[in-house]
């Protein structure tokens, strides 16, 4: 009989890139709207906060569906997966033919259910399809599509919304979907844990596992920290573009595409840079992953504010380009720790209620706060003056320009709570494996 490992190592190949081309698809069909936000207001006759709505709409149902990843554990995952696709696509396509606000929030909603699916499920086949010591590797081909699938959303929305429309954007970014929703629906599924020990698949109720990982203080310390940084990213990645144009007077074929491009450079190096510095300090302290991640997110903080005050649009992109490698610096650091900080057999249910509280208390709310925020900044500069065409636009663009600046502030109280907690950490007996019972036996 053929060794198992051995037998799958090739289909296990195929079934990855099938997974992370998916996964690419997803990060593309969540960014779509922000390259095409300023033509949808204008064409609906929008506020900045029902723009906003339109992409916190997504996250709020993203992260309502998350504890469809529990499905996972009782059904065939690929049937999960190739559902959700198939949803995410079918709403991404049906968003080129809204004919009113109402039916965009709609598809937006049923877009996060899809992508909710899919994320939760699909991280647990890759996990029995490499043992141990080369899942670390592979999750990171699987979430470099994070960055460089956000990033060729804004550069594909910005040039077919500029040239064909931004329901042309939707249709062209909901197709490839469909066929891989159907490849999704072929690939051969592996035994869940085949690659882990028997003591990994230790199984307890839900409520006690969530009360186990509730008392782990590393998890906790994780879970705010990547709370106040996707309150951040989430909000940037949704506004950026709108506010290139709306503020430096950029096209919509310029605003996505060259902002995507600074995602790209800056998500890739960031992730490399933190996943091997993080490695190296984690082997010094136990608290390394949380010193790296904390440095990043204080670091990012001024970096946010001084973007808001170049005039010169070079000089704007490099400040981007930095702010963005620091915040993306704790990708590697903070799932590593994540993983580390519970038993093999809890790091399911930590991921799903990390998922839920990150965008519950993160980009959930930040994309329609921060058009709230300029909404009532546009509303205060306009106070006292004739309304004039200019003014308004003035006022919009100053509106905007301050709500940017102001998301500084969640990942500069991120960092600071990851830096508390890199200490803590450090100086406890069980490192990240500590939690309120008593340090964790290693397994």
């Amino acid at each position: 009989m053929s060794d198992p490992s051995t037998s799958w190592r090739g289909r296990a190949a195929a079934i990855l890139t099938v997974l992370t081309v998916i996964n690419f698809l997803n990060y593309i069909d969540q960014m779509l709207l922000s390259s095409v936000l300023e033509q949808i207001k204008l064409e609906f006759t929008l506020s900045d906060t029902a723009g906003g709505l339109l992409g916190s709409l997504f996250v709020i149902t993203y992260t309502i569906a998350a504890p469809l990843g529990y499905l996972g554990d009782r059904f065939k995952r690929k049937n999960i997966i190739a559902g959700g696709v198939m949803l995410w696509s079918l709403a991404t396509l049906a968003a080129a033919f809204a004919r009113t606000y109402e039916e965009l929030l709609v598809c937006r909603a049923l877009l996060g259910i899809g992508e909710a699916a899919y994320a939760t499920t699909a991280p647990s086949i890759i996990a029995d399809l490499y043992g141990p010591d080369e899942r670390s590797r592979k999750l990171a081909l699987f979430y470099v599509a994070t960055p460089v699938g956000s990033a060729l959303g804004f550069i594909l929305g910005g040039l077919i919304g500029e040239h064909f429309g931004w329901r042309a954007v939707f249709l062209v970014g909901g197709l490839p979907g469909l066929l891989f929703a159907a490849l999704a629906a072929r690939i051969v599924e592996p035994e869940r844990g085949r690659l882990d020990p028997v003591t990994a698949r230790t199984e307890g109720t839900f409520f006690a596992a969530l009360g186990r990982i509730v008392r782990t203080p590393a998890w906790g310390i994780n879970t705010v920290g990547l709370a106040m940084m996707t309150f951040t990213v989430g909000g940037l990645s949704l506004w950026m573009p709108t506010y290139l144009e709306r503020v430096h007077g950029m096209s919509t074929a310029s605003a996505g595409p060259v902002f995507g491009a600074v995602t790209v450079l800056a998500g890739l190096c960031g992730t490399l840079l933190g996943g091997s510095l993080g490695d190296r300090l984690q082997a010094r302290s136990a608290g390394g992953y949380f010193w790296l991640s904390g440095v990043g997110l204080v670091l990012s903080a001024p970096l946010i504010v001084l973007l808001t005050r170049m005039d010169h649009l070079v000089a704007l992109f490099v400040v981007a380009f930095f702010a963005e490698l620091l915040l993306f610096l704790n990708t590697g650091p903070l799932n590593a720790a994540l993983v580390g900080c519970v038993p093999a057999w809890l790091r399911g249910t930590a991921f799903a209620v990390n998922i839920f509280c990150i965008h519950a208390f993160g980009d959930a709310l930040s994309r329609t706060l921060i058009g709230y925020v300029s909404d009532r900044a546009k509303t205060a500069y306009l106070a006292g003056q004739e309304p004039t065409e200019a003014a308004v636009r003035a006022a919009e663009a100053a509106g905007l320009n301050l709500a940017i600046a102001t998301t500084a502030i969640p990942v500069l109280l991120g960092g600071l709570v990851l830096l508390w907690g890199a200490r803590r950490i450090a100086r406890a007996p069980g490192g990240l494996m500590t939690y309120a019972g008593g340090p964790q036996p290693h397994r």
